[in-house]
């Protein structure tokens, strides 16, 4: 790409383009003094290539709508080597914040870069990376995260990856930081209102403008109330000094927009309304906030995003794929695009889907749906859900007419309906070209929430320990609303992936708030198993997860498949056995302590996909992908109820890898594991 085609490309993403004079490199004509103060939330980067990176910063002023920083980008972190400078709009209209995309720097390098404002006062200094060449034959490095509770939580994980990578060895060190989603959380208590949950400390997020209140939180109802919350999150100061160590790919989850909402539906209370304007107003927060190449309706604005006016009108009709067609809601929705790929050197190419705004309305939370769950399980018969999951397309297009509650029947609701979609049409039809035509070593695909299906086997309890007999005909699911309940349409994925013969096809995701390690397969036993890739989750940052909230669980019948609470120790999740081997694994453990007898009790058909399940794990993972084999190494820290004093981001609970092979189409992929250090006897 020459400059002419690098400024036009920057343009058409509505960022200011800069070109760096690689061969003139000189010191800096800029008398910059740090002022952090003047710079509340830092420096980032994000999204590089082989040849550019958008750099970012926000420099509120008091008096006029516009003004102008100057930006340097250098070869070393004194500024003796400049090799660009430019001017970098910041308006009143995008809060204060400013983009550039830096071209004509040369591939796999680690630059720094900073922005002064005109009185010489100057932000902290960032540090990026530029991605290799395609053909490029180093392996690649990089960490995944997802779900940052600044209000629950303490950012431990941030330190502990810069902490590590300042140390490693160049060939060790990470290339950039893959977020997967709920960067923010647009739920927020306050501390005066709610001073705890669980054991952890509300922290202070401020008060959110016009906000609405939502049982113990409350949330934006506009897009002041959306930068108020990422400000609040940025402010955070292991996010911003990650933030300004590493250039980030971020994928926006459900939380950049509504804990519950879809398209520009938001759901409160089991009330479902359509909210346009919100979505609008989401999007126009993260692309101000979140420095990416994604594309907006807008066209080629160079500093802000140029929402589109809508209104709040109902959404009541709807395609073929569950999208509504309510003009209003196209709009909305259509305002930024997310989903994108970006290559790596030899071996990566990664793919990010967005799993919110194109999907269609969960089938089980419809009203018809209600009789399926009486509440006696914790888990829903498996069938079911893949009924109303599949719609007509069930059981290659011969859905029953009812479906079956132990002795009884309801009328199936979804018989004459479409299946399922997270991703929608077009985006489907994104993600298949692109995995079909990739010619990267490793297929990477960023699915947002979680992938590996999350079962067990109720039909194993012992009779008696729940009163009513369990209604399925055999395993249960948690139904934990992502991807994994997805039936259809992962199989889909998936029967593509092995028809066309795609080679080194591997999901990472977040969302559940644990670590996963598996394999991603388009049916579980009885149905089969045959394995098309690899699949990660990693645990949250912060955010606490089902293993912490089962501490605080009422005692029941069924407590035991989710904690041991032995006496003057540590609570113990069991629920990792309950997923991964099966409930009478879990009760014996809750029993009697003893591990090798738990692990005896395994049955070997309930999640024959996983190797490595932990409910209540926090930190972050990192993919090292090479020619012949990927490794992707969990890094769990302690519970971040608190931030941490030392420099390295607190203690370690375990460091767990999986390395698989590069497998052959048509030939199961194997992931060898690896307890490097501490202690996961519950998930492995």
């Amino acid at each position: 790409m020459d400059r002419r085609q690098f400024l036009a490309s920057a343009a058409s993403i509505g960022i200011v383009g800069v070109w760096a004079t690689r061969s003139a490199a000189a010191p800096s004509r800029v008398a910059w003094r740090e002022d952090r103060a003047l710079y509340p939330q830092g420096v980032a980067s994000g999204d590089p290539d082989d040849h550019s990176v958008v750099l970012w910063t926000r420099r509120p002023f008091d008096r006029g709508d516009r003004h102008a920083l100057t930006v340097e980008v250098a070869m070393d972190a004194d500024f003796r080597r400049v090799v660009a400078t430019a001017r970098v709009p910041v308006l009143a209209a995008a809060d204060w914040t400013g983009r550039a995309l830096v071209g004509g720097l040369s591939p796999a390098t680690t630059y720094w870069y900073r922005f002064t404002d005109d009185s010489g006062a100057g932000s902290r200094v960032g540090r990026t990376i530029t991605a290799p060449r395609a053909t490029d034959p180093r392996p690649v490095r990089f960490a995944f995260v997802s779900c940052n509770s600044v209000n629950e939580g303490a950012q431990n994980a941030y330190r502990r990856m810069i902490w590590e990578d300042e140390r490693a060895p160049t060939d060790r060190k990470l290339g950039f930081v893959l977020h997967l989603g709920d960067f923010i959380y647009e739920v927020v208590e306050y501390p005066d209102e709610v001073p705890h949950r669980y054991s952890r400390t509300v922290y202070d997020l401020g008060r959110i403008p016009d906000a609405r209140k939502v049982s113990n939180f409350h949330v934006p109802t506009n897009l002041a109330g959306y930068r108020h919350v990422y400000r609040a999150h940025i402010d955070d100061p292991d996010i911003q000094d990650a933030r300004a160590h590493f250039p980030f790919v971020c994928i926006g989850d459900n939380h950049e927009f509504s804990w519950q909402g879809w398209q520009s539906f938001i759901k409160y209370g089991g009330k479902i309304e359509p909210a346009q304007p919100l979505r609008v107003a989401a999007n126009q927060a993260w692309w101000e906030y979140i420095p990416s190449r994604v594309r907006k309706a807008s066209g080629a604005g160079l500093d802000q995003f140029g929402p589109p006016v809508v209104a709040k009108a109902p959404i009541e009709t709807f395609d073929d794929h569950g999208f509504g067609t309510e003009p209003n809601n196209r709009i909305a929705v259509g305002s930024m695009t997310a989903y994108r790929a970006l290559r790596y050197g030899r071996h990566v190419d990664l793919i990010l889907t967005d799993f919110h705004s194109y999907k269609a309305a969960d089938p089980t939370d419809r009203p018809e749906a209600a009789a399926l769950d009486s509440g006696d399980y914790p888990v829903l018969p498996q069938e079911w859900m893949e009924i109303v999951d599949g719609g007509r397309d069930y059981a290659g297009g011969k859905p029953p007419a009812t479906i079956a509650i132990g002795d009884k029947t309801i009328p199936n609701f979804r018989k004459d309906e479409p299946a399922y979609t997270v991703l929608g049409r077009e985006q489907k039809a994104w993600l298949k070209d692109r995995l079909t035509r990739s010619t990267a070593t490793w297929k990477i695909w960023g699915a947002t929430n979680g992938t590996l299906d999350m079962r067990t086997d109720p039909q194993n309890l012992p009779a008696g320990l729940i009163k009513a007999p369990w209604p399925g005909k055999g395993y249960g699911t948690f139904g934990s609303g992502d991807f994994s309940g997805a039936f259809a349409e992962r199989a889909e994925i998936y029967d593509m992936v092995r028809d066309h013969k795609v080679s080194g096809f591997v999901t990472v995701s977040g969302d559940r708030h644990s670590f996963w390690a598996g394999y991603a397969a388009p049916a579980l036993p009885p149905a089969g198993f045959a394995p098309v890739g690899i699949s990660f989750i990693t645990g949250s940052i912060s955010a606490p997860g089902l293993g912490e909230a089962a501490e605080y669980f009422k005692d029941s019948p069924t407590l035991p498949l989710f904690v041991r609470k032995p006496a003057g120790g540590a609570p113990e999740h069991t629920i990792n056995l309950t997923i991964k081997r099966g409930v009478r694994s879990a009760l014996e453990y809750a029993a009697s302590g003893d591990i090798a007898k738990a692990r005896a009790l395994t049955n070997p058909d309930v999640a024959p996909h996983l190797e490595f399940v932990d409910m209540a794990g926090h930190g972050y993972a990192v993919v090292s992908a090479g020619p012949d084999a990927i490794d992707t190494e969990f890094v769990c820290i302690v519970r971040p109820i608190a931030r941490a004093t030392t420099p390295d981001g607190g203690p370690l609970r375990y460091r767990v890898s999986h390395q698989a092979r590069l497998w052959q189409p048509g030939t199961p992929p194997k992931l060898e594991q690896r307890v490097i250090e501490g202690d996961a006897k519950l998930s492995i």
